[in-house]
């Protein structure tokens, strides 16, 4: 059995209580995973292109204030 199915067991197995404990974890860890994806991409300049081309677009006025 693969480590995702028998996760996917696990979790169907879980009580209400711990399926809740479990959903607060996962969505911590989850977010922690996605940051540091984040930061990688931001340190590696993945996303460079997005704000420069937000830059051209505020400065050129297709952008509006919020």
């Amino acid at each position: 059995m693969s480590n995702v199915k028998n996760l996917e067991r696990q979790v169907q197995e879980l009580s209400r209580d711990e399926l809740a404990a479990f959903r607060s974890w996962f969505v911590n860890y989850d977010w922690e995973a996605w940051d540091e994806q984040l930061e990688q991409d931001v340190a590696n300049g993945k996303l460079d292109s997005f704000a420069e081309k937000a830059l051209q677009d505020h400065a050129s006025g297709k952008t509006t204030e919020i």
